[in-house]
């Protein structure tokens, strides 16, 4: 995964960072299986740190 923004994500910036379409990202919150997402107002937004996290609790599934 390429370097995280110092910003917070939009669910297209995690879309387009993980290589998936965007409904997928709304798919996985919707089934509460995907990164922790926050609203701003009516705005979804992702920590950037939270999406690492995420991800790397993937891999470690994978790995065993």
């Amino acid at each position: 995964m390429r370097a995280l923004p110092d910003r917070y994500l939009t669910p297209l910036d995690v879309a387009d960072l993980l290589g998936v379409p965007i409904e997928t990202v709304y798919q996985w919150r919707r089934k509460r299986t995907g990164p922790r997402g926050f609203r701003v107002g009516r705005h979804l937004r992702y920590d950037p740190a939270d999406v690492r996290a995420w991800v790397e609790s993937l891999m470690e599934g994978a790995a065993a």
